[in-house]
């Protein structure tokens, strides 16, 4: 429990490691107003997974990957599903934001931010690149110091003023613009079984009923095929920046591909229980092992980008293993329709 004096008041916030930031944003909100909420279970329930290949969309000047749903949507479902109240705010003038953040601060609301990670300088040298996505909860200030519950890290963290509000106003793709997020009003009861429903039942539809070709478990076919013409149509050094661009998008940005079907994994444990459903229990361990075979696919391309395997012995594997992927996961989701 985090118990820190502010001028004349404290704020108390408990800091809870999480997998992804989003998710574990989410979650802890909810937990300091009292409601039992993991990280995994506020995941499913915001129907996070998902998976979409968007060339015509560029991250660091690469086509964007992606394995979850657009940035809020997770905890936007999430907090609607539960009859939760959200309030949030974007401000065009850095100064408006801040203080706006301030007031939040003293009025022992503790406010969740979307940043640009690579302004945060608590963040290692080497996961700091622009992603305009990062979520943490700024819970209190000391001086000109920031305290932030940041669900990525093990313990909280300080941030200077000066800093926070550039990450805050970081520019680029999906700029936040100072956005900034509380909860108004928190029902005392919450029962999540309609919520736990719904958040299966969107994923099922989003990952098997999309009609665009680039999204869903189609998108992962389509990226499969895609991606055995990279060394001929790209050249492979260009190949090897857009695999890495896929590996990195899967691995270290937030919680990547692997990660995101793990934490459903446990979701669907968490939701056999609350569904009285059993076999939702032996379906979390298909999810799982499909991230396994996920984590397979990121090897084999890092092998590939580090010169330990040639394009011919890459590419072809690596869709095969995609295409593997997208079958089981198609399998998956049919299995949970029915149930």
């Amino acid at each position: 429990m985090v118990a820190r004096q502010i001028g004349d008041h404290e704020i108390n916030f408990e800091h809870r490691q999480s997998a992804h930031c989003e998710s574990g944003v989410t979650a802890n909100l909810l937990h300091h107003y009292g409601v039992e909420m993991s990280e995994a279970l506020a995941f499913g329930i915001g129907s996070g997974l998902f998976f979409g290949y968007i060339p015509f969309i560029k991250i660091n000047n690469l086509p964007l990957t992606t394995f979850r749903i657009s940035t809020g949507g997770i905890f936007n479902r999430t907090m609607k599903r539960l009859g939760v109240s959200v309030e949030t705010k974007r401000f065009r003038n850095r100064r408006q934001a801040m203080k706006a953040l301030d007031q939040k601060i003293m009025e022992n609301i503790p406010t969740g931010c979307q940043t640009g990670g690579f302004w945060l300088p608590y963040f290692p040298a080497a996961y700091r690149f622009h992603f305009n996505m990062h979520n943490l909860v700024v819970y209190g200030k000391q001086k000109d110091n920031y305290m932030i519950s940041d669900p990525i890290f093990s313990d909280p963290v300080l941030c200077q003023e000066k800093d926070l509000e550039k990450a805050r106003f970081a520019k680029g793709a999906l700029a936040p613009k100072g956005r900034m997020y509380w909860l108004s009003n928190v029902p005392k009861k919450i029962d999540f079984k309609v919520p736990v429903q719904e958040g299966i039942q969107e994923v099922c539809n989003t990952m098997t009923k999309t009609p665009v070709p680039i999204l869903g478990v189609t998108g992962i076919r389509f990226l499969a095929k895609r991606m055995l013409k990279w060394p001929h149509k790209l050249g492979h050094e260009k190949a090897a920046l857009y695999l890495g661009q896929v590996i990195r998008m899967q691995e270290e940005i937030g919680t990547g591909g692997a990660g995101f079907r793990f934490i459903f994994g446990a979701f669907l444990q968490e939701a056999s229980e609350i569904l009285d459903k059993p076999a939702l229990f032996d379906i979390s361990k298909e999810m799982t092992e499909t991230g396994d075979l996920w984590r397979e696919f990121a090897v084999v391309g890092a092998k590939h980008c580090k010169g330990r395997l040639s394009a011919e012995e890459t590419y072809p594997e690596m869709s095969k293993i995609l295409l593997e992927c997208a079958g089981r996961e198609e399998d998956i989701f049919k299995k949970l329709m029915k149930i």
